[in-house]
């Protein structure tokens, strides 16, 4: 199994092309401008984070792939309000609205598209305060900007992962696989507001209680494509037990394997990292907001190293340097 693991990571598309951003990230956050008097972190963050007196201004960007947009224009609507509003949340904050850009061929598509973004802003209660459509247009594009804010003291960073810290999976086991694919496992469109936001709300607990060290939610390169993220943002590397990882029941029964699984866009889930001494309560606080989470591996030093193993730590594979 540990053989199969390793290489579904080293040849998972969306993790290879997150890696491809490393020289461009690199290069804009070598070349802009920078003003550290206003803002506190940047690139890299999963939020960035403006002062504002005694809170930070979040801000998140997200784009939606072209090929969901045409193929499944509403789920691309209402993605492009999910997939800022868990950036959101991953470093403990409040999301507060959102600006989109659209673009659309198809009347009836783009009119699905905005259902999609409408319905998500019910969802989870943000208003859509700002944006640009261009209608008839040659390509179909989507993206989002969402704020939000945090009492400063509270704000989780997704670059401060310390060496020895455990590294803790959070997911919502209660849901379905997907219309758009079976790699997407839907906890929200199908549940009240009052049910995904209370679920999200234990991120704002945590937060509130200094118990992570760092936090990343997880996106569509799968668990190991934000495990290995959050160690390139943070400087360190990441030694997980592949036998920690626990499938849904929804799956198991649906004969997903681990191989499968960790390939999967998981909504309503996070990865922490936290010291020993804090694991206990962020599983109580999870499992009281209807999440299950648990230890699943040690954040090492070696930098930007991605280890599994199998339970003995001592027979780690190497997999990939991100």
């Amino acid at each position: 199994m540990l053989e199969k693991i390793v290489e579904s990571i080293r040849n998972n598309e969306n993790i290879l092309e997150k890696k491809a951003l490393t020289p461009i990230v690199d290069f804009v956050d070598s070349n802009s401008f920078k003003n550290w008097t206003r803002i506190h972190s940047d690139i890299g963050e999963d939020s960035a984070a403006i002062n504002f007196n005694e809170s930070y201004v979040l801000v998140t960007t997200d784009r939606i792939r072209t090929e969901f947009i045409e193929n499944f224009p509403y789920g691309a609507g209402f993605s492009a309000i999910l997939v800022s509003i868990d950036d959101i949340y991953a470093c403990g904050g409040i999301p507060l609205a959102a600006s989109l850009i659209i673009s659309y061929e198809d009347d009836d598509k783009g009119k699905k598209i905005i259902e999609g973004i409408c319905d998500a802003s019910k969802k989870f209660h943000v208003p859509i305060i700002r944006g640009h459509t261009k209608t008839h247009g040659k390509t179909y594009e989507l993206s989002s900007t969402m704020i939000g804010e945090i009492k400063k003291d509270d704000y989780i960073s997704a670059r401060n992962a310390q060496v020895n810290d455990n590294i803790i999976l959070a997911v919502d086991f209660d849901g379905k696989v997907g219309k758009a694919s079976k790699y997407y496992f839907d906890t929200t469109t199908f549940k009240s507001s009052e049910n995904v936001l209370r679920k999200r709300k234990a991120m704002n607990v945590i937060a509130k209680n200094h118990l992570a060290h760092s936090s990343k939610d997880i996106s569509n390169s799968g668990i190991f494509g934000s495990i290995l993220q959050l160690i390139q943002y943070s400087g360190v590397g990441a030694n997980v037990n592949i036998n920690k990882i626990e499938i849904p029941p929804i799956l198991t029964q649906l004969n997903y394997t681990l191989e499968m699984y960790i390939k999967m866009y998981l909504t309503t889930s996070f990865i922490l990292t936290a010291p020993e001494e804090n694991c206990e309560d962020i599983f109580k606080i999870f499992e009281s907001y209807g999440l299950s989470a648990k230890t699943i591996g040690k954040v090492i030093k070696n930098k930007n190293l991605l280890r599994l193993n199998e339970g003995d730590e001592n027979r780690s594979v190497d997999v990939i340097k991100f």
